[in-house]
């Protein structure tokens, strides 16, 4: 297979040459889903979580919390860092089962009750049944087990577009009619003041007061993100306070910490495939310029496998190319359907996946002005920082699906 025979002989070169690890000891930590034992810079928050959740060891109690803020600014982190946390508060006192939903891929009521309920069963029917049903499923779930859920409901305003937050209703009424209270506890994340979307049925039982603003890194917590991550990832020395000012400097233009972790690694890649157990403050300047947007990780490894095949052919022409043509993407998947042993799929489940990844903001297109042929070619871009960043996050999804 190629990826046996050439690819593997350019992986080999490539280690050798970067003398496999001069500098990373565990790239783990550079992962943007990878959780840090300790936040930086959300104590105050982590508080502020702790007291609107301070009575959920009282089984008869649910809570909620909205939390808002721009992008990169360790929304969905502190959510992490915090239900972990709190799972290991409650223990055996209370029984917290955790399920996260990203709404930008499951925008609609049914795909987010499907992600609920086959997180609680496995074995449930995807197809099927109603929303009421599948909710009813998930209360005697949850009643059986005498299991508490806490719900993360990730870019929530996708969902409200499409419902108007009638499932939050619904969620926030579940243990209506029941002896049992206190059954699912929600935390919604948004770039947005979800809280102005919300009628006032919903506003009034999720609470007003129950709103977490974060605001944007500012230099100072960005050189902090850098010199934890750099301590968790790589050797001792080998990035010198100088560097990590740096990166705080260049990250804090956006105030995105994920640009940070992103000009931490691609400077230690730099580093490394100079020869050098080093990095330099010229590593991270050079960089600084390349790195864009940034892509929440559960958006790419909840993809259906196949459009995972297509945006990773796409990652891998648009590291060394600006553009691609449609026709030569459909060949590219076909190449690394081929590596991962898969059938490809029709030529126009082919253009519902493009689409998918277009509506995600994962790829652009556009018709050029000349006619090529018997009609006029489309070609696909992605934003600057993309392929980059995305490439390795799909691979390690797709060698686990």
């Amino acid at each position: 297979m190629v990826s046996e025979t050439l690819g593997g002989k350019r992986v080999a070169g490539y280690l050798d040459r970067i003398g496999a690890g001069k500098i990373l000891i565990n790239a783990e930590p550079l992962s943007y889903d990878y959780v840090p034992e300790e936040l930086v810079g959300r104590d105050e928050q982590l508080q502020q979580m702790a007291g609107i959740f301070q009575q959920i060891n009282d089984h008869r109690i649910s809570c909620r919390v909205a939390i808002t803020g721009n992008v990169g600014c360790g929304k969905t982190a502190l959510s992490h860092v915090f239900s972990r946390d709190l799972q290991r508060h409650l223990g055996e006192e209370r029984a917290l089962k955790l399920v996260h939903v990203n709404c930008r891929n499951f925008p609609s009521k049914s795909q987010v009750l499907q992600r609920i309920v086959t997180h609680l069963d496995s074995r449930h029917p995807e197809r099927g049944f109603g929303s009421g049903e599948v909710l009813q499923s998930i209360r005697k779930q949850l009643q059986g087990r005498n299991e508490h859920l806490l719900l993360i409901l990730d870019e929530v305003d996708h969902l409200l577009r499409a419902d108007k937050g009638d499932l939050l209703y619904q969620l926030l009424r579940i243990d209506e009619g029941r002896e049992i209270k206190g059954t699912i506890s929600l935390i919604i994340i948004s770039q947005e003041q979800v809280l102005d979307q919300l009628e006032g049925a919903v506003l009034s039982r999720f609470g007003q007061s129950n709103h977490i603003r974060l605001e944007s890194y500012q230099e100072t917590a960005l050189t902090a993100i850098a010199t934890q991550r750099a301590a968790l990832s790589c050797h001792e020395g080998s990035i010198p306070d100088g560097v990590l000012r740096t990166i705080g400097q260049r990250s804090a233009e956006t105030g995105d910490a994920r640009v940070a972790i992103e000009l931490l690694e691609d400077s230690i890649k730099k580093a490394e495939r100079a020869g050098r157990d080093e990095v330099i403050a010229d590593d991270v300047r050079f960089l600084a310029k390349e790195i864009g947007r940034t892509v929440e990780p559960s958006i790419v490894v909840d993809l259906n496998k196949h459009a995972q095949m297509i945006l990773l052919a796409l990652c891998r022409r648009l590291r060394k190319e600006s553009e691609v043509t449609t026709g030569d993407a459909e060949k590219l998947y076909r190449v690394v359907c081929e590596e991962y042993e898969e059938e490809p799929r029709s030529h126009t489940t082919f253009w519902k996946h493009l689409k998918r990844l277009e509506d995600l903001e994962l790829i652009e297109s556009h018709i050029s002005s000349r006619s090529e042929g018997r009609g006029r070619t489309q070609h696909i871009s992605m934003p600057a920082a993309l392929p980059g960043a995305v490439e390795k996050r799909l691979e390690s999804a797709l060698k686990g699906k």
